[in-house]
């Protein structure tokens, strides 16, 4: 029997100085999805390549199944292997069932039952054809069509080669062959990425419909809610991984309660420590030795006084006993989600208003939009009748791959110039996270690049270690050994500690934690000034509370109201 549990103990791993596993366990059943969640480099692909055997653990033990599938990064094909020789692969195993279930069938029927060995036969006939059902394999290869269509590969040709496809392409065949292939066990890293909506949903019901064992680590929280039993966060803890049972909104759920148990410990634990505090302070002083009787104390002062003072000694050792055990073992407070300084916008606000007084203004508020587009032409990239952009909008721009998402926010800020009417309020101050981001002085510090950008005022006002955005590890490196996702964090950083009027996103929970994730998102809901969004995040996208600006091919774009809205459209 082929499916049975995926389990590591105590594992451990170094790599490049640094422990990333650090006594891991872990148990996965059949039937059980588990996530893995947590920062990056928090050794979620690390545990994935030591449960798969392609790296070994400094110490600890991993029992795998034989016959374990891994979604590796590069698939272990030549690049003159065409996408038949795959499919053939990934075939292998159901056409070897089928072949020996054909040869056992006829061993069984030449070989009389009273024969020695007969009972043999009869059990590797029963456990292959167990073997064969588990993985369907009198249906592989209509299977391997289905799921060619489902992740968008039906239309490919067989005889082409893999050197000859994308990146994407070859990342979709590989989750394919697993896929037809149904191992007792799978373990995938990122499978979302490259997926469309319709691949995503796809692939979600292949997982479930799998009997065997998943381990994921993924950043797709509408992944993780659709397909996980249940989710281990890797993120350093006092007792290591944490476990939770359930999908990603029980998860957060869970976590929500943690949040409110710790809260509410460390609020009932500060109030302790300044009653002890005030206690003993006080009741030091009612002891001190030079207080004498007063008059209405005399008359039998001597006989009480030693007992009294004894009590309030007591009282006193007592109060500084409790003090000193709490001051040394204190809850830690809670950190402090991701929010957007809110403060920064005041000034400029101030100056916005004073500056830029339209005729329709009211009590001295400008009504215009932050900014209005007509007729936007940018030749092959974007196609745009007209968008405004309200003072306080919440605007999320949708669309595949090349409809001009990323071309309309860099028309927005100023950064890319378009045919048509761009039209924006004086004064206007614009910030634009772009996919890739670079900072002019890679030589730099992380530290003196965030407190040179914002001044060191401001700097010191928003600590950059107090956002969650960056390990405190990575503080005092050169920006340009960051990598990607560092960098554009670095950069989220910058425009949280100091807000623009316009806030422009591009792909904005790309490399960031679900966790991170969550925080922004809330942060974007009741940060300051007009917000507008670009992003493939199906999680973000289904929760949006604003407007939606869906563009077509060559950014033709049409608007689509949310359930809720609380933002007028523009039409």
């Amino acid at each position: 029997m082929l499916q049975h549990a995926l389990l590591a103990h105590d594992v451990v791993r170094n790599l490049g100085g640094r422990r990333v596993l650090d006594g891991v366990g872990l148990s996965a059943a059949p039937g059980h999805r588990i996530g893995l969640i947590g920062e990056n480099g928090a050794g979620k692909s690390t545990l994935l390549r030591v449960l798969a055997g392609v790296d070994e653990p400094d110490a600890g033990s991993v029992s795998r199944p034989a016959d374990l599938g891994f979604l590796h990064q590069e698939m272990p094909f030549r690049a003159d292997a065409t996408v038949a020789a795959v499919l053939d692969d990934a075939l292998r195993e159901a056409r070897d069932d089928l072949a020996e279930l054909d040869r056992l069938g006829a061993e069984i029927a030449r070989v009389p039952e009273t024969t020695p060995g007969h009972t043999e036969l009869l059990d590797a006939y029963g456990r292959r054809l167990e073997q064969a059902r588990y993985r369907e394999s009198w249906d592989a290869d209509r299977r391997a069509a289905l799921v060619l269509d489902g992740l968008g590969l039906g239309a490919l040709g067989h005889d082409r080669t893999l050197g000859s496809l994308s990146g994407g392409q070859r990342g979709r065949l590989a989750l394919a062959a697993l896929l037809v292939r149904r191992p007792s066990a799978l373990l995938l890293d990122e499978p979302t990425n490259h997926l469309d909506d319709g691949a995503a949903a796809f692939l979600e019901e292949q997982i479930r419909e799998l009997p065997g064992t998943v381990v994921v680590a993924a950043h797709d929280r509408a992944f993780l809610d659709a397909v996980c039993t249940h989710l281990v966060d890797l993120d350093p803890a006092v007792d290591g991984p944490v476990r939770y049972g359930g999908n990603y909104s029980a998860y957060l759920g869970e976590r929500r309660a943690e949040r409110e148990r710790w809260e509410r410990r460390y609020a009932e634990e500060q109030e302790e420590l300044a009653q002890l505090r005030h206690s003993a302070g006080v009741t030091a002083h009612l002891v001190a030795p030079d207080r004498g009787p007063r008059d209405n104390e005399k008359m039998g002062y001597g006989h009480r006084a030693g007992r009294v003072q004894n009590q309030v000694s007591r009282r006193v050792r007592n109060a500084a006993r409790r003090l000193a055990e709490l001051e040394r073992a204190q809850v830690p407070e809670p950190p402090r989600p991701l929010r957007f300084a809110v403060a920064a916008l005041a000034a400029d606000a101030v100056t916005l208003a004073a500056d830029a007084v339209a005729p329709d203004t009211d009590a001295g508020q400008d009504r215009r939009p932050l900014v209005s587009l007509r007729d936007v032409r940018v030749p092959g990239r974007l196609a745009l009748d007209a968008l405004e952009v309200p003072a306080a909008d919440r605007l999320l721009v949708t669309g595949g791959n090349g409809t001009g998402k990323s071309t309309l926010l860099a028309v927005l800020a100023g950064h890319l110039a378009a045919g048509g009417t761009v039209r924006r309020r004086p004064g206007l101050t614009v910030g634009l996270l772009t996919q890739d981001t670079a900072f002019d002085r890679p030589d730099r510090t992380v530290l003196d690049t965030y407190a040179l950008a914002l001044g060191p005022a401001r700097a010191e006002e928003v600590p950059l270690g107090s956002l969650g955005l960056l390990h405190t590890a990575d503080l005092d490196k050169p920006v340009g050994r960051l990598s990607v996702g560092q960098r554009r964090r670095l950069a989220l950083a910058l425009l949280v500690a100091e807000p623009p009027q316009l806030l422009l996103l591009d792909e904005p929970t790309n490399h960031l934690s679900p966790r991170l994730c969550d925080e922004l998102e809330e942060a974007l809901g009741t940060g300051p000034g007009a917000i507008v969004l670009a992003s493939h995040d199906r999680w973000l996208r289904r929760r949006w509370q604003g407007r939606e600006l869906r563009l077509d091919a060559v950014g033709a774009g049409r608007y689509c109201p949310p359930a809720q809205s609380p933002v007028s459209m523009v039409m």
